[in-house]
């Protein structure tokens, strides 16, 4: 393919000063340490959120652990209980803490968090 001079396009480049392509240019290490900064925030929001996620699978893992825990002793104290809905059971734990001596033995119960 020719220019309009006569001449190739490949003769054209041949001659024609074209800077290394390999070489890194620096004309602007501003912008370039902002985005390494930029690039690095971003990371470690992604981590923190990663770490956050984690936090809360691991405390949902407990809290369902001790549900099952609790409705499993529920349960072997009352074998009516699994046939119950849940209002129901509300209910009965209810009227149970209002019988003579529960407000008693419930002041006595650790308190939570602590450890028995």
């Amino acid at each position: 393919m020719l220019d309009r001079n006569g001449r190739s396009i490949y003769e054209y480049f041949q001659r024609k000063e074209v800077p290394d392509m390999n070489e890194k240019i620096t004309a602007h290490p501003q912008k370039e340490e902002r985005e390494k900064v930029l690039k690095e925030i971003r990371q470690l929001e992604n981590r923190k959120k990663i770490l956050e996620n984690k936090q809360r699978n691991e405390e949902r893992r407990v809290r369902t652990r001790r549900l099952i825990e609790r409705g499993a002793v529920l349960e072997g104290i009352f074998p009516l209980a699994p046939d119950l809905s849940g209002a129901e059971v509300k209910a009965f734990l209810i009227a149970l803490s209002h019988l003579p001596g529960a407000a008693e033995l419930t002041a006595n119960l650790p308190k939570s968090g602590d450890t028995p």
